[in-house]
């Protein structure tokens, strides 16, 4: 099969879909990968570090998109890739499409097959997202508390606090893998930690795994009201594999809060789940509500693109061999949760919870591989 892996073209988007040692497991099984020249320089991989591993580089992303039958991304494709993709040709990358309606139509006037990582699941569990959802979750932390620096907008508080003053409030909506990760982090920083969860049985595990060193909350309105309230920083981690973000924070739960506070929203690929919530972009990451500063960038893991490009094709490499040894259509087949992750095929929606958020048909992804 030929494989096609163009340079990211977002904002600040320095991942890429493969990385050398994956091109060699590729190339070593008989297929041919082609490369866009500059696609790995963003962190630090060169083009004759692909070539030497087997790749063929590509002038330009259209040469790309052009020859190849298996396209692999990290994010979305922008609408200048939507209108290079093609019918019978294939999509593997993030789509994060329930909060993202244009780029829905793109896809499906393209007539190509899209398969999102974010949808793929394996025994109730999210494996090409996870390892995103861990940086995003450690990253949270970081730029939580850069932006509680009164240089850049916050209270002025330190996270972790010192001897005698109090450590800052962090309240994390969602104790998933990004929520797990952000209290490990929030806990390491000796800040005073409360993760907020529906799942009676997730929070007796995060109370076992951190122990009194973390507050754990059931989720209800009043709740999230009074914690958010009194909250230094708020980190928004909810999931609903394929819908859009349900809004846990009110306009007027961020107007109770007190001015230089900070939300970190890492659910914003999804919509969010702040409703002041924006999708921003590393070179303008933040904005200011009702005094309290936001951070909703939607591609946060891009920040740290080396280490989220190394933990990303550790977990898509497996999948992505899956489709070229056997085409889509097989690969799908043969694993129930890899085909959650078809998302469009020609020109329809094939998942539901999409389908549901963008208030359009879903089709089965059984008779689409059919």
């Amino acid at each position: 099969m030929r494989i096609g892996v163009p340079r990211e073209i977002k904002v600040h988007e320095y991942r890429v879909g493969l990385v050398p040692a994956g091109v060699r497991e590729l190339t070593a099984a008989g297929h041919q990968v082609m490369v866009e020249t500059g696609a790995g320089e963003g962190i630090g991989l060169s083009d004759a570090d692909y070539r030497a591993a087997g790749a063929a580089i590509a002038p330009n992303a259209a040469d790309v998109f052009a020859k190849a039958q298996l396209v692999v991304k990290v994010k979305e494709p922008q609408p200048a890739e939507c209108r290079m993709l093609r019918s019978g040709q294939v999509l593997f990358t993030y789509l994060h499409l329930a909060a993202d309606p244009e780029q829905a139509r793109g896809l499906m006037a393209s007539g190509a097959t899209a398969i999102a990582y974010e949808t793929v699941t394996r025994n109730g569990s999210l494996p090409l997202l996870t390892p995103m959802s861990e940086v995003a979750g450690r990253m949270s932390i970081q730029v939580g508390a850069a932006c509680l620096q009164k240089a850049n907008g916050g209270r002025g508080v330190l996270l972790g606090g010192v001897p005698g003053v109090a450590p800052a409030k962090v309240v994390i909506l969602g104790g998933g893998v990004a929520g797990t990760h952000a209290a490990e982090m929030a806990v390491g920083l000796r800040a005073d930690v409360t993760v907020v969860d529906r799942s009676v049985e997730r929070l007796r595990e995060l109370s076992s795994l951190f122990g009194a060193s973390l507050r754990t909350a059931y989720s209800t309105v009043q709740t999230v009201e009074r914690l958010v309230r009194e909250a230094d920083l708020v980190v928004g981690a909810v999931l609903i594999a394929g819908a859009a973000a349900p809004k846990l924070v009110s306009r007027a739960m961020v107007s109770s809060m007190q001015p230089g506070s900070v939300l970190v929203d890492i659910s914003i690929d999804q919509g969010g789940c702040f409703e002041t919530s924006h999708a921003t972009t590393h070179a303008q990451p933040t904005f200011v509500v009702d005094g309290v500063v936001h951070y909703c960038v939607a591609n946060m893991p891009g920040a740290v693109a080396r280490t989220s490009t190394f933990a990303l094709t550790n977990a898509t490499l497996p999948y992505v061999r899956m489709l070229a040894d056997h085409g889509w259509q097989a690969a799908l087949k043969q694993d129930p949760g890899f085909a959650a992750g078809l998302n469009v095929h020609a020109g329809q929606i094939t998942h539901e919870a999409v389908a549901h958020a963008l208030e359009l048909p879903a089709h089965p992804p059984s008779s689409a591989a059919a």
